[in-house]
């Protein structure tokens, strides 16, 4: 599968969300801190970026900003926050995050949005995805 990345100061999230992924089928690299989550993007080059947006240091616009600054194509970014008001929101946009998710979030969202960005989520029956198809309606 792919490589994500998950920034976030919270031991308790960064457990959780790494026990999912993993069930998933995924490579999982941890980083506590913005700081550790720049070196950490350097190194492990992931498919996929989970960002906590609080974080003590570096917060997670500036980890994100930095993200947007690399060359190359880019990699996807789902922020997470508890604090789930329009100003915050817009800001993610504005830095060019491409997923958005407030805390608390289910398994099941988390795993949409990285299987739907990723290109490994397959479309059930009735579902409004590109490409989906009745079996009886099959070319």
């Amino acid at each position: 599968m792919a490589t994500i990345l998950v920034v976030d100061d919270d031991p308790g999230i960064r457990q959780l969300l790494t026990d999912l992924l993993e069930m998933d089928g995924h490579v999982v690299a941890v980083a506590v801190d913005g700081h550790d989550g720049l070196r950490a993007l350097e190194v492990v080059r992931p498919d996929f970026v989970i960002l906590d947006v609080m974080m003590p240091g570096l917060d997670g616009y500036g980890v994100l900003r930095s993200i947007r600054a690399q060359e190359g194509d880019p990699v996807p970014v789902l922020m997470l926050t508890a604090a789930a008001d329009p100003d915050s929101a817009s800001r993610g946009w504005a830095d060019g995050v491409d997923y958005y998710l407030a805390k608390p979030f289910t398994a099941e969202d988390v795993l949409d949005l990285v299987e739907g960005a990723l290109g490994t989520r397959v479309p059930t029956v009735g579902e409004d995805f590109p490409g989906a198809f009745r079996p009886e309606s099959r070319p």
